[in-house]
């Protein structure tokens, strides 16, 4: 992920979700913007504490640790804040089931330890943190104040809008949410099953290298350094694809409870979006470096959605 894209980033939500809201509505009535303000207090405390945290361990994955948790302590504020209307407390439960599971996900990699400020790193951050663009340290500790504490934090809450804008809306639960409750549902199961493929290819994998033997001495397709079976032969990234789909799927749940079909809710969705080009093409660029194949494997299978099958 380039500074340019960092940039870009920062300037779309700082520009784009006031002007939605403006121009396209709908406004929030007191109750939800009282219920905005408690969120905010969440989301603020959780901002802190990532920078704070961040810079005097530098372990940079604490809002890593927090992006499956605070979803659900966002959608359940809105349900409670909303009488516990139905269509509320079906999207929290969805919104739990996704958390649940990429807390479990990330817990099983070491993420969680019982001081909670330690725990595994993403590798990408000490990647990231030795590029020259982030040298002299206190360009870093920018990088992760208004990057990694309080632009990812704003953005995990904005992925919840979808459910602020319908507290009260009074529309009765209908067909359309449970479509959309069965995509999203849909897209939290494909999530887990190309994550328990990778934990499965990766924990094997690693598991032959502990035993001494060489990456090319493998056999196939362990020698190749990355995943390319199952749902990872067809899409780069499954997982990403099923990530952005799930909040797609949410954002959902305003067509039917009478919205609009386009809302400044939207905004959460379309940011996380964009967030998983830059986040992509950075994971990219690592395993190119690492692995031969990859630049192939690139040229042959589609970054999110599902094609053409990578062959040897």
């Amino acid at each position: 992920m380039n500074v340019k894209l960092i940039g870009f980033l920062l300037a779309i939500s700082l520009i784009a979700c006031p002007l939605l809201y403006i121009f396209v509505g709908p406004a929030l009535d007191p109750a939800q913007l009282e219920t905005l303000k408690v969120l905010l207090w969440i989301c603020g405390g959780s901002a802190l504490y990532c920078f704070v945290v961040g810079e005097l361990t530098g372990n940079n994955s604490q809002m890593d640790k927090l992006w499956s948790l605070l979803p659900i302590a966002y959608t359940w504020v809105i349900a409670f804040k909303g009488g516990l209307d139905t269509r509320l407390v079906v999207m929290a439960c969805l919104a739990t089931l996704w958390g649940a599971r990429l807390t479990f996900n990330f817990a099983r990699k070491g993420a969680y330890k019982l001081k909670f400020w330690e725990g595994e790193e993403d590798y990408r951050w000490a990647v990231l943190r030795a590029k020259k663009e982030f040298q002299p340290h206190w360009k870093w500790a920018l990088f992760n104040l208004f990057f990694i504490s309080i632009y990812q934090n704003a953005l995990v809450l904005m992925t919840t809008f979808p459910a602020l804008v319908l507290m009260g809306s009074g529309k009765p639960f209908g067909w359309m949410d449970a479509v959309a409750a069965a995509l999203m549902l849909g897209a939290i199961i494909y999530e887990t099953v190309a994550d328990e493929q990778q934990w499965r290819f990766q924990s094997t994998k690693w598991k032959m290298l502990k035993e001494g033997k060489k990456l090319e001495e493998l056999p196939a397709p362990y020698n190749k350094g990355f995943n390319t079976t199952g749902l990872w032969g067809v899409s780069r990234h499954p997982n990403y694809f099923a990530e952005q789909s799930t909040w797609c799927c949410f954002y959902l749940f305003t067509i039917a409870g009478g919205i609009g079909i386009i809302n400044w809710s939207l905004i959460g969705a379309l940011l996380l979006i964009v967030l998983f080009q830059g986040s992509s093409s950075f994971g990219e660029e690592i395993s190119s470096a690492k692995y031969p194949e990859y630049a192939r494997y690139c040229q042959t299978v589609p970054r999110f959605f599902p094609g053409k099958r990578y062959e040897d």
